[in-house]
């Protein structure tokens, strides 16, 4: 069993341990769904994979890893009696199973019947599982189809989603900690408080384990909004449209994408006063301040030792953390955490928010603490930097024989009309203009976000180092 479970997780996108050596030393079974048809069980594992190696880029930082880390990955599993042909693409192995016997063992979230079982729960929890504590949550004020098919998206990394009809979307947690996910959290109040920027949540299931007193968010049910369009693709069409047009300016074209930031930038400080009036507003001193910026030089200090071409910035970069050293004290609240164009969808009634996970790679407890508002401002100004630039590198909407200067000029021409449109909607909507304070923050939010960019493209697509590095250059 283990074996084949190795193998599984090993190939699985979800898995954020590729590149480690690591070893499966351990699976429990948490619970299984109810009500299942005769030759079918569905559970849920929890699978313990513990590292013999750091990550193989000691630089990476300090939640990199090291050896003897372990994780927690969730498997959903569906087990058959009989072998399913309509599943081979999903199969994990074959073996006698203490309380199942002789199984054929595939992943349930490809599985329409096993998905039925999940949805059925949802919409009425039960009282109890056949093993372990599944608590299955659901908030009043929507009907579930449980007529509805599932289907498994394709598309994500570091979780699982799938979709119920045109009805729900379930997402399933795949690295899993003990503690409050804040994306059900925060979903949870923008629901209850009736924000209109935000996919409703419909419902989450917790483990309940009662012999260390401890809770670990499995999966969240939430309104699919399946004819949304997704900001990032938005953005990149406005961008083509632009370059396509050879004598036309960025306020000219019909694709013109400022009204569209404007209304982000609105949408965003609507739900940055609603988290603030349900989530604990902290006032950090002197000293706190000090240390936000002492941890945006380290991980400049890191950086630096992953792409040295960030040497020639290194002083300006340092001179911008300084001067947060210069404030008296910030005000910090719950925030996205890792806002971008891409956690952003457009529906017929607005903007919608998405993913208040924070970043996946960072401890859960990091992610859970409140941040300056300025970061989530900070990462959508360097989104609308990313998506001309992205374009002008891939060719995309240029007129042939584009001369590299033009394209250069269309993109900052793009990318300075949408951060200004953003900016003055979101400073507007909060009844307040960027004072000195908040532009110290936002600048310092905005060096740190393009010195991660940097350590990132560097390890993961080089071709687009360019974009960080040109931002730097624009700002000396």
């Amino acid at each position: 069993m283990n074996d084949a479970l190795q193998d599984w997780i090993a190939e699985a996108r979800w898995f954020g341990g590729k590149g480690r050596d690591w070893s499966l030393t351990g699976t429990r079974r948490v619970g299984e769904l109810p009500d299942a048809p005769e030759g079918l069980r569905v559970a849920i594992e929890l699978a313990e994979v513990t590292y013999s190696s750091p990550p193989s880029d000691d630089a990476a930082g300090d939640d990199a890893g090291s050896a003897g880390d372990t994780e927690l990955y969730q498997l959903p599993l569906a087990y058959y009696s009989e072998p399913q042909e309509r599943l081979e693409h999903a199969q994990v192995g074959e073996w006698d199973d203490a309380d199942f016997g002789h199984v054929h063992v595939y992943d349930a979230l490809h599985d329409k019947q096993a998905m039925a079982l999940w949805l059925r729960a949802f919409a009425a929890p039960p009282t109890s599982t056949a093993r372990g504590v599944l608590d299955f949550h659901s908030l009043p004020g929507h009907d579930l189809d449980l007529e509805a098919h599932s289907t498994l998206f394709s598309g994500e990394q570091s979780n699982s989603s799938v979709a119920f009809g045109e009805d729900a979307l379930m997402k399933v947690f795949r690295k899993v900690t003990p503690g409050v996910n804040p994306d059900i959290a925060i979903h949870q109040v923008l629901t209850e408080a009736g924000s209109t920027h935000v996919a409703s949540l419909y419902g989450w299931l917790d483990l309940v384990d009662e012999e260390t007193n401890t809770t670990i968010q499995l999966a969240m049910l939430q309104q699919f909004l399946r004819t949304a369009s997704d900001g990032w693709d938005l953005a990149l069409a406005s961008v083509r449209n632009l370059f396509a047009e050879a004598d036309l300016h960025a306020d000219e074209v019909g694709g013109d994408f400022a009204g569209e930031a404007a209304r982000l930038g609105t949408a965003l400080a609507e739900v940055h006063a609603d988290l603030a009036q349900h989530f604990p507003v902290e006032h950090r001193d002197a000293a706190a301040v000090s240390d936000l910026a002492a941890a945006m030089e380290g991980r400049l200090d890191a950086a630096l030792d992953v792409v040295p071409d960030l040497a020639p910035f290194a002083t300006g970069l340092r001179e911008t953390f300084g001067r947060l050293r210069e404030l008296d004290a910030i005000e910090v609240q719950q925030v996205h955490g890792d806002l971008h164009l891409g956690q952003t969808l457009r529906t017929a009634r607005g903007w919608k928010i998405v993913d208040f996970e924070g970043e996946p790679a960072k401890p859960l407890a990091e992610r859970l603490r409140p941040d300056s508002v300025w970061r989530d401002v900070a990462g959508m100004i360097r989104s609308f930097d990313y998506a001309p630039r992205v374009v002008a590198l891939t060719g995309g909407g240029l007129e042939p024989g584009a001369e590299a200067d033009q394209r250069d000029y269309r993109a900052a021409e793009w990318s300075a009309r949408n951060r200004a449109a953003f900016l003055d909607a979101y400073t507007a909507e909060r009844g307040e203009e960027l004072g000195a304070a908040a532009s110290t923050l936002l600048d310092a939010y905005l060096a740190d976000k393009v010195v991660y960019e940097a350590v990132y493209e560097a390890r993961n697509r080089p071709g687009w180092i360019s974009i960080p590095l040109a931002a730097l250059g624009e700002a000396k």
